[in-house]
């Protein structure tokens, strides 16, 4: 009879399965980040190879093409940002899971800058690379929870808002922090947002948010 391996016991495989994990992951952060400074067409995969620290060839080899690396990283921001929407059941508390889905969101938009300018570019030139997964994966997302919503306003249990433009309203004023924090800095005076700035705009959304489904 064949004996299972204790879950802590590290074999070859699961040694190169951890270590190419982390070289791919490593490539999707220079990626962002390049992306985000340089747009598609201003990027060269010898620009990311020297921001990952690693040979040209080994971005290659994990992504292929310039272009299959993009939409790794478009595909990778995309997952990132649908996931805490999985809060959004029928029987949560519909002020924790707005409220919570929002300081995810603004989480982001601090310490993920580079995701939500990357994306930003990418719809300002027509979504070329993502149209699929605009139309597919967030418009059937979208749905899903838009009809979660409607049910918490069929309960009574928030206010009638129209729940695909309140998602609408979520993404708009969180990223904006990121997509336009140069602006919003200057406005406030600063040289770069801090932490102070980031809370601010995290309760102002809030209070916003909530008080429209009338949970104020």
């Amino acid at each position: 009879m064949q004996t299972e391996l204790p879950a802590e016991t590290e074999t070859p495989d699961r040694g190169r399965a951890a270590s190419r994990k982390a070289t791919e992951a490593k490539i999707l952060e220079a990626a962002e980040g390049v992306f985000a400074e340089r747009g598609f067409s201003g990027t060269t995969t010898a620009g990311i190879a020297e921001a990952a620290g690693l040979p040209k060839a080994n971005v290659h080899y994990y992504f292929g093409t310039k272009q299959a690396l993009y939409r790794a990283v478009l595909d990778n921001i995309l997952d990132l940002w649908l996931a805490p929407m999985a809060e959004f059941t029928e029987d949560a508390d519909p002020a924790l899971a707005l409220t919570s889905y929002i300081k995810t969101k603004m989480w982001y938009s601090k310490n993920r800058p580079n995701a939500s300018k990357v994306f930003a570019n990418e719809v300002l030139h027509g979504a070329p690379q993502i149209t699929d997964y605009l139309s597919d994966h967030l418009r059937q997302t979208v749905e899903d929870k838009s009809a979660v919503l409607r049910s918490w306003i069929d309960q009574g249990r928030i206010a009638p808002v129209d729940p695909v433009h309140l998602l609408f309203v979520i993404w708009a004023a969180t990223q904006t922090y990121a997509d336009f924090d140069i602006q919003v800095a200057t406005v406030l005076g600063k040289q770069s947002l801090d932490e102070s700035d980031f809370a601010a705009a995290e309760a102002t959304v809030i209070q916003m948010v909530l008080a429209t489904c009338g949970l104020t």
